[in-house]
């Protein structure tokens, strides 16, 4: 089975040595082998020389790990006053993706014709990754070119959005033109973590739709019990017994409080992959 495995990892942990990064590689190494597909991870860790990179520059299937780039230029826009967090915005009946598609938004509204608040669609998209809603969002702001300027403006590298969800669930083979590269994420995420772009008030939200409370198998399924995550995960369709990819990209991770994320159709031996890479970056 083919499979395009990309893991971008960023934790706030302890300190890890110099000495032990040959053994963390080999490690990480080792895990991608048993997943039978391409695996590429990059980490980062403040304040240390932390190296678990393998195929950092890969240009793997960027899937629903895209919607945090998107809520993040949202809510850019939203500060500088184009739109509001509160404003209503209309749900068109062909902003639907049909026949069927994962969307609580257009399982709540078959018929679409409605007015969503905003920040609903900004909860939709980054907590429960509906397909429809960031389509929606990528519609308000003009589509993925705007997204793509800003992540530049931010000085992040190796980000590319062509798509919307529409078109992937449409043509297969188009997810091969999103991509993130892990080293980019990671970059991404340090910037969101270390120095924010946002308000304080608006990274803090962008965090609570991150960190859902229930556990899954994904990333924190190794990690010990009451690590609480936050993060956005992405995962394919699995198409004639391929799974083109499966991916997480935490931005914290601390040994307290509640456990975090959901993600739709993981599959077994991705997700195994996943979470022993973070085990093995946690330890």
């Amino acid at each position: 089975m083919l499979m395009h495995m990309p893991l971008v990892l960023l934790f706030t942990l302890a300190a890890v040595t110099a000495l032990a990064q040959e053994p963390l590689q080999n490690q990480i190494a080792a895990i991608a082998r048993e997943a039978h597909g391409k695996v590429s991870v990059a980490c980062s860790l403040p304040g240390s020389a932390l190296n678990c990179d393998l195929n950092p520059n890969a240009q793997p299937p960027m899937q629903s790990v895209f919607k945090l780039p998107l809520a993040l230029t949202v809510l850019d826009q939203i500060e500088q006053g184009r739109f509001s967090l509160d404003q209503p915005v209309r749900f068109l009946p062909q902003d639907r993706i049909l026949p069927h598609v994962y969307s609580p938004l257009q399982d709540r509204y078959p018929e679409a014709g409605v007015d969503v608040p905003l920040h609903e669609l900004l909860r939709l998209t980054v907590s429960l990754s509906d397909n429809v809603a960031a389509d929606v969002l990528l519609r308000l702001l003009g589509g993925p070119q705007v997204v793509n300027t800003y992540i530049v403006a931010l000085r992040i590298s190796g980000f590319h959005l062509q798509d919307s969800e529409a078109v992937l669930h449409h043509e297969v083979l188009a997810q091969y033109r999103n991509w993130f590269e892990p080293a980019g994420a990671v970059q991404l995420l340090r910037r969101i973590s270390d120095n924010s772009p946002l308000t304080s008030e608006h990274t803090a939200l962008l965090f609570a739709w991150m960190t859902p409370a229930l556990r899954t198998k994904r990333l924190e399924g190794n990690l010990p019990a009451g690590t609480r995550v936050a993060h956005k995960s992405g995962t394919s369709d699995v198409d004639h017994g391929v799974a083109r990819a499966t991916n997480d990209s935490p931005v914290r991770v601390a040994l307290a409080g509640q456990q975090a994320v959901t993600e739709q159709y993981p599959g077994p031996l991705q997700s195994r992959a996943l979470g022993g890479a973070g085990r093995v970056v946690g330890e």
